[in-house]
């Protein structure tokens, strides 16, 4: 196979590649919140193992991309609607996106303490890559079709693919701790989810919805947080220099019971 880059194929490289890693904010989100209900020490292997796991799938279906753009056809029609196998994926993962962010929102506003006190089972690390390969299926749906729309080269759509998913491996930890830091942000993500559930379960209604009335926003919520984050940051260390220090003088017991200040040294 002949590898020729021209210009044509740099651009459509660079924007397959841009859209990779915007399609996979949505997947580090999500893994970051579950990969959070985990014991710290398993928190880091099951974001990796996360991201493997959708970059092997993802090639896998670029390489079977003959049959997944057979999903597009419709299976069968209801109220005159037409439902393909990729709106059945999306119908589907919209539904387990929107189950699984407003169970958490549920958890966060309830108490995670009383959510667990309440008989709530402990999640275990099996439980959180099987939700997460779930999740990932739907993502790389979409994702695969998105780049064999886009690019006729299979070897730029899977350089593409394993780029970006190195990107989120890289970035992954950095957005999980920042996520898991902060109780407001961790809160936008979960809506954030919501939103993407239900625009997943629109696209399976062939509901088209611009993808920027959905990260604009999200996006700016985000940017106001991180503003009044560094204003409180910065009113708590104002707080801190105002508070100065009190000196206690040390005091002497005599056997009488008596107590007297202690000499001062000269």
């Amino acid at each position: 196979m002949d590898i020729v880059f021209t210009p044509e194929l740099l651009i459509a490289f660079a924007s397959l590649l841009l859209l990779e890693i915007v399609l996979g904010i949505d997947n580090v989100v999500f893994i970051s919140i579950l990969a959070g209900k985990l014991p710290p020490e398993q928190q880091n292997k099951a974001r990796i193992i996360g991201l493997t796991l959708a970059m092997f799938l993802r090639i896998g279906l670029l390489f079977a991309a003959s049959w997944v753009i057979t999903l597009t056809a419709d299976l069968f029609e209801l109220f005159g609607m037409g439902f393909s196998g990729k709106d059945l994926i999306l119908i589907a993962g919209g539904l387990f996106l929107l189950y699984k962010a407003t169970t958490e929102i549920h958890e966060r506003l309830e108490g995670e303490e009383a959510h667990t006190s309440g008989g709530g089972k402990a999640t275990t690390f099996g439980a959180v890559i099987f939700q997460i390969l779930l999740i990932d299926m739907v993502f790389s749906i979409d994702s695969v079709i998105t780049a064999v729309g886009m690019v006729d080269e299979l070897w730029v759509m899977v350089a593409a693919v394993v780029i970006a998913v190195l990107i989120m491996l890289f970035t992954a930890k950095a957005v999980s701790d920042f996520v898991n830091r902060h109780p407001t942000v961790k809160m936008l993500a979960l809506a954030f989810l919501v939103l993407i559930g239900a625009m997943l379960i629109a696209e399976g209604f062939d509901v088209k919805i611009d993808k920027a009335l959905i990260y604009g926003p999200i996006a700016f919520a985000i940017g106001v947080e991180v503003l009044n984050l560094i204003a409180r940051g910065r009113a708590a260390k104002k707080r801190e220099k105002k508070i100065e220090p009190v000196h206690l003088r040390p005091i002497m017991v005599k056997e009488t019971g008596e107590t007297v200040p202690a000499p001062t040294k000269p």
